[in-house]
């Protein structure tokens, strides 16, 4: 690796719970990744890749260890602006999509635009621009009950870019989908990373998904088992 620390994890511990009943999710993480990789995140269940992602997505703090994100400490920094962080640099895609079910497409993708305080017509026009980027042009105004669970995850992908973030974490984005349907999500994904140079990191237990990483590592019993370089990338 040759450029820049976008994120630095030293030294990441996690523990759930006090005394008898404590259990370290997370037994000590070093992990660098650079502006514009994508990285795979693999592991069996409880190996802690999904508390680490909670972390690096600000959704969670560590119970020890450094973060820095663009040198910055996150771990001294307040609940505000951990969310402040999480609000302008970060954009999340998880597996169960997370769609309000009431609205239209349009309107999921607007919400964070909607907590970052933007106007009504600048909302609008960069919602329609980031479901025109995801394939969804047309779709506008369909609710999540009208489109197949693909069509979904393309709407909580554009939400989740709509906001230009540097940083895409995404937890098991094609768990719920079937084998084309995963395979037009990733490539849509990697396609992010390698013409807009957005930050992928991505939890997966599914080996064809991790093909579309430039890097995979391995988490076993909450350390990093393994880190590699991808050369069969899908």
């Amino acid at each position: 690796m040759t450029g820049a620390a976008l994120i630095r994890l030293s030294g990441i511990t996690k523990t759930f719970g006090r005394g008898q009943a404590a259990f370290q999710a997370l037994k000590g993480i070093d992990l660098i990744v650079e502006a514009g990789e994508f990285v795979a995140i693999m592991g069996p269940s409880g190996s802690g890749k999904s508390t680490a992602m909670n972390i690096l997505g600000c959704l969670d703090t560590a119970t020890s260890g450094s973060y820095e994100f663009e040198g910055v400490h996150v771990e001294h920094l307040t609940r505000n602006e951990r969310a402040l962080l999480r609000r302008h640099y970060f954009g999340f895609v998880f597996q169960g999509f997370n769609l309000l079910v009431r609205t239209t497409a349009l309107e999921n993708v607007e919400l964070p635009l909607i907590y970052r305080g933007e106007r009504a017509s600048v909302r609008h026009a960069m919602a329609r621009a980031a479901l025109k980027q995801v394939g969804l042009e047309g779709w506008e105004h369909h609710t999540p009950g009208e489109l197949s669970g693909g069509q979904q995850q393309r709407v909580a992908i554009a939400r989740a870019i709509v906001t230009r973030p540097q940083v895409l974490l995404a937890d098991e984005p094609t768990g719920n989908l079937d084998t084309h349907t995963s395979r037009e999500i990733m490539d849509l994904i990697s396609g992010l990373n390698r013409e807009q140079g957005i930050t992928v990191l991505m939890v997966t237990h599914e080996p064809d998904m991790a093909a579309y990483a430039k890097r995979v590592v391995r988490f076993v019993d909450g350390r990093v088992d393994s880190d590699r370089r991808n050369e069969e990338r899908a």
